[in-house]
């Protein structure tokens, strides 16, 4: 049930049935010559979508832009400062809070976007708290990072072992592939791709990696893959909603 195809009448009988909502978060960023900009958030979406399907679980609209500043020396690459995404954060919780929802469930895309979204969290808590908002002792976050899944991990190390690297990855390429099959795209790639640099700064960044590859090699990517690592991560986060839904 995606929230921004229902009406409110339908999300307050939603509300009677539960109060959990998955919010999909990625990032609109440089995935290399071959790999979408628009990667994280697609990932984010499609999969967020499956597991609402799965679940009977409300999808809240996805938060397109993240923090990925060390991204920004590319073109087309959009970012929210870390400060700015806390208060977009804490902003759309607070809304659903007030409507009544209780358990937020970020389905993320973007390992940039992991510590703004954890600081979020606590300062939505205190927010909340300090409004009085009606039950805010009972509301819950938790972020739950697709390509960090067992599952998912595990079928990377299998179709493409060490040339999954950690940044425009064949894994995340294959799912955009699934999800739009006439969006895919070809370059030439160097076979030799830099790895294992720190990140700092996005001018530093690009020195580091000229091309915006980490170490990857998404040519091993095909729509076939991400079909299953579409169906790997939609069945393992399914069961981690329904577990974190459940908790108390």
């Amino acid at each position: 049930m995606l929230l921004h195809l229902s009406t409110w009448p339908e999300v307050e009988i939603y509300l009677q049935q539960s109060q959990g909502i998955i919010i999909p978060i990625g990032s609109t960023e440089q995935h290399g010559p071959t790999g979408l900009i628009g990667t994280d958030a697609i990932c984010a979406e499609a999969i967020s979508r499956g597991v609402g399907e799965t679940t009977q679980a409300m999808v809240a609209p996805t938060i397109n832009v993240g923090m990925a500043l060390h991204h920004t020396a590319f073109s087309g690459t959009i970012s929210l400062r870390p400060s700015t995404l806390i208060l977009v954060i804490k902003d759309y919780i607070t809304c659903l809070a007030k409507a009544g929802f209780t358990k937020f469930y970020f389905i993320n895309g973007h390992g940039g976007n992991i510590a703004t979204v954890k600081a979020a969290f606590s300062e939505t808590y205190a927010h909340l708290e300090d409004l009085q908002i009606q039950n805010y002792q009972k509301v819950q976050c938790q972020i739950a990072n697709w390509f960090m899944c067992g599952s998912v991990y595990k079928l990377a190390k299998e179709l493409y072992g060490d040339q999954e690297g950690s940044h425009a990855t064949p894994s995340e390429v294959a799912v955009t592939q699934y999800v739009y099959p006439e969006a895919i795209k070809k370059a030439p790639l160097s076979p030799e791709v830099a790895g294992g640099h720190k990140i700092y700064g996005a001018v530093d960044f690009r020195s580091r990696y000229p091309d915006g590859r980490m170490g990857s090699n998404p040519d091993l990517a095909t729509p076939e893959h991400g079909k299953q690592f579409y169906d790997v991560a939609v069945e393992e986060l399914s069961k981690g909603y329904l577990e974190f839904l459940h908790q108390e």
